[in-house]
């Protein structure tokens, strides 16, 4: 049986149509037996399902699709999962282990980002990275490459991902690919950061699939955030201790 994966980066892309490739992987009841990842052809209406059935593939896998789409594929015999998302190895195992759930469609159809009030970050508000944090680094949306730079007050399309180790000092610049991203900017950007080995997020403000994703990821997020990344940080560090 083949499955066919939207593929991002290594990981479940939040559009079956618009990923930049798709994995492929022919299986049988426990094992891979192939993988193969070819770059997407192109999308147009009721394309996709028949190139996809014409390469043997019987599932797809994708973070979300439309309806019109799912019957497409129905039409083909072609069962869809949508609502999923990480390291497309991990999702594929997760298959063959009879544990991968699908989930709610994941394309971000709409704009603007949703301030999260419960989360909101205050000067005075201790903050700590809890037992459940995935790593010991710490993420700032920021307007710019250093930590003069202001917080950028949008996460999923935030100028950069400041990371910082909070122990070191050390600061890693990523420039946000997924800034002019024409939707999902914010799950894959939550992707991106999920993947950096960070445990907290300051940023203005996060949308809730975004926020989905990194809480999944046993990230906290902090929103409500402004002022200059420095100060940020020291205001974490001064909280530490």
């Amino acid at each position: 049986m083949k499955i066919a994966v939207s593929t991002d980066n290594g990981n479940v892309s939040v559009h079956f149509g618009r990923c930049a490739s798709y994995t492929i992987y022919d299986i049988n009841e426990s094992n891979i037996l192939a993988k193969e990842e070819i770059p997407n052809p192109g999308h147009e209406p009721g394309f996709l399902p028949q190139f996809l059935s014409e390469k043997g593939v019987r599932c797809i896998i994708a973070g979300g699709m439309g309806p019109r789409a799912q019957a497409l594929f129905a039409q083909k015999n072609i069962k869809t999962v949508i609502g999923v998302q990480g390291a497309v190895d991990n999702v594929i195992q997760k298959y063959l282990d009879q544990e991968l759930e699908a989930g709610t469609d994941l394309c971000d159809h709409g704009g603007g980002e949703a301030v999260q009030d419960a989360n909101e970050f205050r000067n005075d508000s201790p903050v700590q990275l809890n037992s459940q944090a995935s790593g010991p680094r710490i993420c700032v949306t920021s307007l710019g490459p250093d930590v003069e730079a202001e917080v950028d007050p949008k996460f999923g399309r935030a100028n950069y991902f400041l990371i910082i180790d909070p122990k070191t000092s050390a600061v890693e610049a990523i420039e946000n690919p997924n800034r002019d991203a024409a939707q999902g900017s914010g799950i894959q950007s939550a992707q991106l950061v999920s993947s950096k080995n960070v445990g907290i997020v300051f940023t203005g403000s996060c949308g809730p699939k975004a926020e989905s994703v990194l809480q999944s990821a046993g990230i906290q997020i902090k929103t409500g955030v402004s002022g200059q990344v420095k100060d940020v940080l020291v205001n974490f560090k001064m909280q530490e201790k």
